[in-house]
């Protein structure tokens, strides 16, 4: 098993990355939260990853943090939750958000989450109450994994958001509203995106 890779970044097209470690390109998928968190393409990264082996693939998922990915494990271990649920869960909701909504049993949080309705909401608070028992929500932001600047074109932002939101299951009209809706002059295809989730009703 793969555990955690370190490498240069280079590309990084949500949900989808390509990390290079000592020329061998690895292609992983990642939540929105460790996307917030990435440094500028070219430089170095090291990402905690879950491997997950299936008949007709070889798949890898990344997160920034231990607790990421153990949050990760716990919620495929669910019945009906796949990596790929799984993954919009994480994106649309920081995991101390996810902790805290599973914590006050609130389903309106869930269901804003493509693929989650009311009934697989609450079958999912259900399931994870008991599991959720012995994590805590922690205070403050996470922290970038590194440093990095460099601002694409203000239309390429705009666009490598939408792309991303449909990537999570927004419908392309719905994803093109909620960015529409939050964007502003200088900001970051990660701002973009973390804006559009949290106004997505």
């Amino acid at each position: 098993m793969i555990g955690r890779l370190t490498g240069s970044l280079l590309e990084k097209q949500p949900p989808h990355i390509l990390l290079d470690v000592q020329g061998v390109g690895y292609e992983l998928d990642a939540p929105m939260s460790t996307f917030y968190r990435l440094p500028a393409l070219g430089e170095s990264v090291t990402l905690h990853t879950h491997m997950v082996v299936r008949e007709d693939a070889q798949l890898l998922y990344a997160f920034a943090e231990k607790r990421e990915r153990e949050l990760f494990r716990e919620l495929i271990r669910l019945n009906g939750v796949g990596p790929k649920l799984a993954l919009a869960l994480m994106s649309g909701l920081e995991a101390d958000e996810l902790i805290r909504a599973v914590q006050a049993q609130d389903t309106s949080a869930l269901v804003r989450v493509p693929g989650v309705g009311k009934k697989t909401a609450e079958r999912l608070l259900i399931e994870l109450r008991d599991r959720f028992k012995a994590w805590e929500a922690l205070p403050g932001s996470l922290k970038p994994l590194a440093s990095g600047g460099g601002v694409a074109a203000a239309a390429s932002q705009s666009s490598d958001a939408v792309s991303a939101l449909i990537a999570l299951g927004y419908k392309p009209q719905e994803a093109s509203r909620a960015v529409a809706a939050v964007e502003e002059e200088g900001m970051s295809s990660e701002e973009l995106i973390r804006r559009a989730l949290k106004g997505i009703v």
